[in-house]
């Protein structure tokens, strides 16, 4: 992203959001919308040209599922280089930072992201490094955890982050995902780790509390 932009993206963070806490995490803040059409519709009219899907403004089940485990076993990251794959709002790199992540790296390919991510790590507290562009197929030289909130929504999506995924474990690096059973979703690769019934909206789910998964990919 061109850094002069980052500024008017901030603004219109703070300006469609809110800081609010996250349900199944209440001890981390983010700027969350309220509601996703009409959120998606402002981001048409105002910002031309970037993708409007307000993916960042909404704490999705599979990131939430995933940082109240990081948390509860902040063994997982303490120490460690962590990068936080499709992070949206960074809810899940900045629960790396709370639970003792010796680095964290917070990648999307939503410029707005970037923004969500600027704010809510200083809501928190936390230090994140944020990467644009597409992550996927990259070696990931140095990380030692990848973390992935919620990618089985979309097909291509799901079946390349697989790919990579089972890719970076045969390279030893652990990696860990949240699952709330999308249509994309697979059991091929992949172990149960934790299980939580995550608080949602039905804004953006069908039921206001969806059973969700953390799973770790394995060698196969």
């Amino acid at each position: 992203m061109p850094r002069p932009l980052l500024p008017r993206l901030i603004t219109f963070v703070q300006d469609h959001s809110e800081p609010l806490p996250v349900p199944l995490i209440p001890e981390i803040v983010t700027y969350q919308g309220k509601e996703f059409t009409q959120l998606w519709e402002t981001a048409v009219r105002e910002l031309e040209g970037w993708d409007p899907s307000p993916f960042w403004a909404f704490p999705w089940c599979g990131g939430q599922a995933l940082a109240r485990y990081v948390l509860d076993h902040p063994e997982v990251v303490r120490g460690k280089r962590v990068f936080d794959f499709a992070t949206g709002s960074g809810l899940v790199a900045i629960a790396a930072g709370r639970a003792g992540a010796a680095s964290i790296t917070a990648a999307d390919l939503d410029p707005i992201s970037e923004a969500a991510v600027h704010l809510n790590s200083q809501l928190n507290g936390t230090s994140i490094a944020f990467r644009g562009g597409d992550s996927i197929g990259d070696p990931l030289d140095g990380v030692e955890l990848v973390l992935a909130g919620d990618i089985f929504y979309e097909r291509r999506l799901a079946a390349d982050g697989m790919r990579w995924f089972r890719g970076l474990v045969d390279r030893n690096v652990q990696v860990l995902v949240g699952d709330p059973g999308r249509i994309y979703s697979t059991d091929d690769g992949l172990t149960d780790r934790a299980a939580y019934d995550v608080p949602t909206t039905t804004a953006i789910e069908q039921q206001p509390v969806r059973r969700t998964w953390v799973r770790e990919v394995v060698k196969t």
